[in-house]
């Protein structure tokens, strides 16, 4: 049984959540908790340029890994700094859905703005981002996930939830990849070159 293009490239952006409990790993080593501006910047940023990594993986190709990486570093760190501060660094259910919503605020348009040229509606994308962040702690949190611990990021039941939701919406934004083209047909025998 084959599968459709599209739904294989749902799947394998779907699979990229499994950069995010790395990524988050990552900045709460260097940073700690998101307590003070400093961590929620430094660890926003840590984190996307981990997310951005497994982003630029799993779009196979179709995003440029010299822009989006650090677009995601640089929108994570500022939208992190916007919501942690906004939020007073509390870990509420509805304050986590605002740190979210905010850090998408940032996010969405840093990546938006590097998407590939060609690609239709690129602000759809930042405009999706405040919601789909928002979900992905939302899911975090309602999953029993020890949210008081001031994390970068969401853990897999987040990702998982903003991955697979924001995958059925990339592919309609990119640009179609060109179909790679075949080995040559070899010309009949006797016939000129």
């Amino acid at each position: 049984m084959t599968t459709s293009p599209r739904l294989r490239t749902w799947l394998v952006w779907t699979a990229g959540f499994l950069a995010f409990p790395p990524a988050g790993l990552a900045a709460t080593a260097v940073v700690g908790r998101v307590d003070s501006p400093l961590a929620a910047l430094l660890g926003g940023a840590i984190a996307g340029l981990g997310v951005g990594l497994g982003q630029t993986l799993a779009g196979r190709g179709r995003l440029d890994i010299r822009k989006w990486v650090p677009a995601t570093g640089i929108g994570m760190g500022l939208g992190l700094l916007l919501g942690a501060v906004v939020v007073d660094y509390q870990t509420a259910l509805p304050d986590l859905a605002l740190m979210g919503a905010l850090t998408g605020l940032a996010l969405g348009p840093a990546q938006a703005w590097v998407l590939p040229r060609g690609t239709r509606m690129r602000w759809a994308w930042a405009a999706a981002m405040p919601a789909l962040w928002a979900l992905g702690w939302v899911a975090t949190t309602l999953g029993g996930i020890s949210v008081d611990e001031q994390f970068t990021v969401y853990g897999a039941y987040g990702a998982i939830t903003f991955s697979a939701l924001s995958g059925l919406l990339l592919p309609l934004l990119l640009p179609e990849i060109p179909a790679t083209p075949g080995p040559p047909t070899p010309a009949p025998l006797g016939a000129r070159a």
